[in-house]
């Protein structure tokens, strides 16, 4: 294994031992190198220790001066790291002892944390990075220190597993397997932290306490027949709506991340690759200017703008514009991403030689040899397909374009079940979903929940066209009842349209849909972009 005297700049010049003759014989600047060669070890050790980061570099320092003081009591000037850490390790566990604390309860709180003048930073500045500290300690507090300090070490060593396994007496081999588990560890820890927190932020009886006693002072909302000027309290649109629309936005944004990644990964070549992220950028803001558009629109007819009507109207031809133009545009763009692979396979044909980028491939596609009425029971493209290629076909089924006959995931999907950027079936999810049940950023269906949705029950957060009823937080138009800031219908905002959009089984409906989107979703895109990482990604360019 190679020693960090090899390994760190200037250990060229003269070996541990050599140093040590060289301090003991009153050589600061020889000692100088033995701080600098060890003084990340010694820090991370101590910050591992006490979460504290001006307290761990205090207690480097004064192991540093110890060993001064001390050199004539090594024996083994060889042994000089192994010695250095002794001291440290020594003075810390009589820190702990005289605190009678153990390093959880050391980590620096913002609230308590001193006040420092500093002429090169401003005090919100050094606030924020004392908040910065004490959010890493308590993510970091809870590893074991048999993974905390490997961890540590490793980010600070450059990354280098070599270096953090000379430092800790390690074979690499353990090093890798500490770090993993530290990691996964940290990954737990960081979502039960973000869970904790969140939970402890949810309003209580002090916020409904001040809207209430609010309410005296404020004029009832305004009612017109026909048009609605203010929505109604009851139902889906407050308990259900503004969650779910948004969550399904969110999911709809972490799965084109994912979906950018597993492109990237079956691009081989430089044009594919910036093919690629145009693509994504493009599709992923143009459906954003769609949403930003639309509730521009919202925001200025709640505001009482006197063309109530005619933005609504607006609104809705932006909706049923999105509703055709997005199905073509995105047919269009994979058949250029299509022809793009085949062309780049005639052009640049080494860097296709690998077994896996071959049409057909076992990495590329995968197809089970169990099958049921002639359809394999799963059928999935893992790479890019080329011109002239056929979609995918199974009772699960997953690609670019994919057919299932029970679930099915991906650019196209059509299934029973179906998820993806256009989604087709009973129940689809997706960017553009059309279904019986139908959720997504745009959804159309006869129970249709979205940003933006079309269907005989609509719900949705910026706009809502129903034939029966439609319910939003900013337009709703339909032609029994509606219930919205904006809501256009025979019943508008009224007793008729609240006792229609009435849900006493509201709570139960939002958990069952949140799990719907939450676990349907992105499940699939998660295992999908895992996949190909896993089959394809080893050949990019690059790895």
């Amino acid at each position: 294994m190679t020693s960090v005297s090899e390994t760190v700049p200037g250990s060229a010049v003269a070996s541990d031992a050599d140093l040590v003759v060289a301090s003991r014989a009153g050589d600061r600047e020889a000692f100088g190198q033995i701080v600098e060669r060890y003084q990340r070890l010694l820090c991370s050790l101590a910050y591992s220790a006490t979460g504290r980061l001006a307290q761990s570099e205090d207690l480097a320092q004064d192991a540093f001066l110890d060993a001064w003081r001390q050199l004539g009591s090594l024996r083994e000037p060889e042994r000089l790291r192994a010695w250095l850490c002794g001291i440290l390790r020594f003075k810390v566990s009589r820190l702990r002892r005289s605190d009678r604390t153990e390093p959880s309860h050391e980590a620096e709180k913002l609230e308590l944390a001193e006040e420092i003048d500093s002429a090169d930073e401003p005090a919100w500045k050094v606030a924020s990075q004392k908040e910065e500290q004490a959010i890493m300690w308590r993510a970091l507090e809870r590893l074991p220190e048999t993974y905390r300090e490997p961890l540590i070490l490793y980010y600070r060593e450059d990354r280098s597993v070599e270096h953090v396994a000379v430092a800790l007496d390690l074979t690499e081999d353990a090093v890798k397997q500490r770090l993993a588990r530290g990691r996964k560890i940290l990954q737990e820890q960081v979502l039960s932290l973000v869970e904790s927190c969140l939970a402890r932020s949810t309003p209580g009886r002090v916020f409904t306490l001040g809207v209430v006693l609010a309410l005296p002072n404020l004029a009832p909302p305004a009612k017109a027949a026909g048009i609605g000027a203010a929505a109604g309290t009851g139902g889906l649109l407050a308990k259900s709506t503004g969650l779910v629309t948004v969550l399904t936005s969110i999911s709809g944004l972490v799965s084109a991340v994912l979906t950018l990644r597993a492109n990237l990964d079956q691009a081989r070549t430089p044009l594919e690759r910036r093919a690629v992220v145009k693509v994504t950028i493009a599709i992923f803001f143009g459906a954003l200017g769609f949403l930003a558009l639309l509730y521009l629109l919202s925001a200025a007819a709640i505001r009482g703008s006197a063309s109530r009507t005619l933005l609504a109207g607006v609104s809705q031809f932006l909706v049923l514009t999105f509703v055709v133009v997005w199905p073509v545009a995105l047919l269009r763009v994979m058949r250029y991403m299509r022809e793009l692979r085949s062309a780049e396979r005639r052009r640049c044909p080494e860097l296709f030689l690998n077994p896996i980028d071959q049409v057909g491939s076992a990495a590329g596609v995968y197809k089970s040899r169990a099958s049921w009425l002639g359809v394999p029971l799963v059928h999935c493209r893992f790479s890019s397909p080329d011109a002239g290629e056929p979609p995918v076909l199974g009772w699960v089924a997953g690609g670019d374009r994919a057919y299932g006959l029970l679930i099915a995931w991906g650019g196209y999907a059509v299934a029973p079940i179906s998820i993806g950027a256009v989604s087709v079936g009973f129940l689809s999810v997706g960017s553009l979903s059309c279904g019986v049940i139908s959720l997504g950023t745009v959804s159309v269906g006869l129970l249709a929940m979205g940003c933006a949705s079309v269907g005989v029950k609509a719900y949705a957060w910026l706009s809502a066209t129903g034939w029966e009823t439609a319910q939003s937080n900013g337009f709703a138009v339909a032609r029994t009842a509606a219930e919205g800031p904006v809501a256009l219908a025979r019943h508008a905002n009224d007793s008729v349209a609240r006792a229609i959009l009435a849900n006493p089984n509201a709570e139960r409906n939002q958990m069952i849909i949140l799990a719907v989107i939450t676990i349907i979703s992105l499940l699939p895109v998660i295992y999908y972009a895992r996949a190909v990482r896993k089959r394809l990604g080893s050949a990019a360019p690059g790895r």
